[in-house]
């Protein structure tokens, strides 16, 4: 399997966006990113983030 390697931006804007989109899951955000499930919530957790609710 291959590591792909994203812009500490593009990992920033991902998680905003996620953010943004309350009724979004993981999975739905990103798909439209075109990246793996696994890797949104990874940086989602990393960042800390959290969503209003």
């Amino acid at each position: 399997m291959v590591m792909k390697n994203y812009p500490p931006q593009f990992k920033a804007d991902a998680v905003a966006l996620y953010q943004s989109r309350p009724e979004a899951t993981i999975r739905q955000v990103a798909a439209d990113l075109g990246i793996n499930p696994e890797t949104l919530r990874n940086w989602v957790r990393a960042a800390g983030a959290s969503r209003p609710r």
